[in-house]
């Protein structure tokens, strides 16, 4: 019986035994029938038993049916202003996409970096590359684009399709990782970025804005890439495997002037992260929460279908624009619906009360645990199932403990361990394109993501808590 099957059955199971039986102590029915769903879309959703964004629909059915929030409130709580700063983020994304700006900027990257020194300096070219790329599109589209690049850089090299050792199963294996670890850099970077961000905000008031979120998550991504880079070169003993680096070189030299397209999408780029940056200094000359990332993002959006690219048309069009991650978005109303009906029967704060026995344990501990289960868990489950599922219950831990504004030492690390999982080929999009073009041994790639993932835990929950000790 496969994983998924279990958890279909697993997860209607969970939810039955909560109707049919009694509350805990101190438990309402209502937060028992809510934990009951709470489990049913965990089952649904780490198992991938019918698509996330259809399991998502599940908390507009059972919570006003179980007479905890009725419709209207329900749907309500679909909504959040962060939303439109992922739709925003999308169709800047998009924009990139389509103008060919991303190869522009990759190339830009690799020059400057990766055409002198040796194998080492070319895979941190590449990996710098790829993190700085998926800060802006998903992580995704980040390894699709880098990936034939890459192959292209190594069958210049000389390495053919069945080579597995030193550089030609590195440099797919790297640009895997650091498009997962350069998601950490911004809000939109990964859906579970926004997704924590939203729900620590509806569940205990924690306000985490793009700047702040830059603040913690790019020295981790400055970190985190050249540590990725030195387990890589050693898991696939790059000084012992000789590669043609002139050839290879060679292969990525582009003298392609710039468009029209691209020349003007740079400065909308970098005047919504100008914006993004400097927004806490621009609002308070403006209406009481008018001012908010996303409305800065949906500015810039507006933009794009505005200016001409320069050959007659607008930077994007609808029909480009409606790829955007529709589905995704409709989950990340999921979870918020999921926490207002734990925050509206009461099932958050007797979570909070059942936990509160670890206030005996030292505050640094508990991150690091937390994390490690984050860890742990996104590597068997979408990275935003994880968020959705453990957000709210390291929310409802950090008020039970009273933390105040020391909850970002929970909050921080576990939102950023969501997207922490580097070990198995089908655990994240970019491993699984890594994988897909054959250069991979599954030996290697678990080792390495192994022991990305165990230094991970401490260089997260270290740097959350150095950064918010001097900020």
């Amino acid at each position: 019986m496969t994983a998924r099957k279990i958890g279909l059955v697993l997860g209607p199971f969970a939810f039955a035994l909560t109707v049919f039986t009694a509350p805990p102590a101190g438990m309402s029915e209502g937060a028992w029938l809510v934990a009951g769903l709470v489990m049913w879309m965990a089952a649904w959703w780490m198992t991938e038993a019918i698509p996330l964004t259809a399991t998502a629909l599940l908390p507009f059915v059972v919570l006003p049916l179980g007479g905890v929030m009725n419709a209207r409130d329900t749907a309500s709580a679909y909504y959040a202003p962060i939303l439109f700063l992922l739709l925003g983020g999308a169709f800047i994304a998009l924009a990139i996409e389509r103008t060919g700006l991303h190869r522009r900027l990759s190339l830009a990257i690799l020059k400057t970096i990766g055409t002198s020194g040796g194998q080492s300096r070319l895979l941190l070219a590449f990996m710098i590359s790829a993190a700085i790329l998926s800060m802006l599109i998903s992580n995704t589209s980040t390894t699709l684009i880098m990936m034939p690049m890459a192959l292209a850089v190594l069958s210049g090299g000389g390495l053919v399709a069945e080579d597995h050792e030193g550089m030609s199963g590195a440099l797919p294996m790297g640009i895997a990782f650091a498009a997962s670890i350069g998601g950490l850099g911004t809000i939109v970077g990964s859906p579970t970025n926004g997704i924590a961000v939203a729900l620590l905000d509806d569940m205990i008031g924690l306000k985490i804005s793009f700047a702040d979120w830059m603040f913690f998550g790019i020295p981790i991504v400055i970190l985190g890439v050249p540590l990725a880079a030195f387990l890589i070169s050693k898991v696939q003993n790059l000084a012992t495997h000789p590669f043609d680096m002139a050839a290879a070189r060679q292969s990525i030299d582009d003298h392609k002037p710039w468009s029209s397209a691209e020349k003007r999408l740079v400065p909308i780029i970098a005047i919504t992260f100008l914006l993004w940056m400097s927004r806490r200094w621009i609002e308070p000359y403006l209406p009481e929460n008018s001012w908010t990332d996303g409305t800065i993002a949906i500015i810039a959006s507006l933009a794009l279908f505005l200016l001409p690219d320069g050959s007659g048309r607008p930077l994007l069009k609808w029909e480009e624009a409606d790829r955007a991650p529709w589905g995704v978005i409709m989950m990340f109303g999921g979870g918020l619906a999921l926490a207002a009906g734990m925050q509206a029967s009461g099932l958050a704060d007797w979570l909070g009360n059942a936990l509160l026995p670890l206030e005996v344990v030292p505050l640094i501990v508990i991150a690091l645990a937390i994390v490690a289960m984050v860890v742990l868990v996104t590597e068997f489950a979408s990275n935003v199932a994880t968020a959705s599922a453990i957000i709210p219950v390291v929310a409802s831990l950090a008020a039970a403990l009273g933390l105040g504004e020391q909850a970002i030492l929970l909050a921080m690390p576990a939102a950023l361990a969501a997207s922490w999982g580097f070990i198995l080929p089908a655990g994240t999009g970019p491993n699984a394109i890594a994988w897909s073009t054959g250069r991979l041994r599954i030996g290697r790639l678990v080792k390495a993501g192994f022991l990305l993932d165990l230094v991970g835990i401490f260089l997260i929950v270290g740097m959350v808590w150095v950064i918010a000790a001097v900020a």
